[in-house]
């Protein structure tokens, strides 16, 4: 049996045990300097907000990768947008980002979106590579603008 057909999606929403054992320790493996505070207060707010926390587990219940993302009406058309995608460092290069990405794409159809948008970092040319590879192109790019509070 192929690593992919044993994977489990699951979305995790706050309140859920899974979200402190499981998917926070592997969000702070992508985003290191989010104190565990700082994460459950985004993921209380940003859930409010739409957010959905989409867990993937392996057949011995691991969780070995995560995606955020939410859906949204643009003046181009409703979005999915994926906020975030990580994959345990130990688990990288299986399949299972791919699987989470086609899973992502086949709600973004069932929820009558044109895309799947998501950000990466200018320097995470892995990223880059797996993105491209799988068929998403940089259509923009994403300006910042810090104003002061939290930066």
């Amino acid at each position: 049996m192929s690593l992919t057909r044993s994977l489990v999606l699951s979305d995790v929403a706050p309140g859920d045990r899974r979200m402190t054992t499981h998917v926070r320790p592997l969000m702070r493996t992508l985003r290191p300097a989010l104190t565990e505070e700082d994460f459950d207060r985004f993921v209380t707010e940003a859930h409010a907000q739409g957010l959905v926390l989409t867990a993937a587990y392996d057949a011995g219940g691991h969780c070995t990768a995560l995606a955020t993302h939410r859906v949204l009406a643009t003046s181009r058309g409703r979005i999915l947008f994926v906020d975030d995608l990580v994959t345990h460092p130990g688990h990288r290069s299986t399949g299972i980002a791919t699987a989470l990405l086609a899973h992502l794409t086949e709600r973004a159809r069932v929820c009558g979106c044109h895309r799947v948008e998501l950000d990466s970092g200018t320097a995470n040319v892995t990223a880059h590579r797996f993105y491209h590879v799988r068929g998403l192109t940089i259509a923009a790019l994403h300006f910042t603008l810090p104003v002061g509070v939290g930066t």
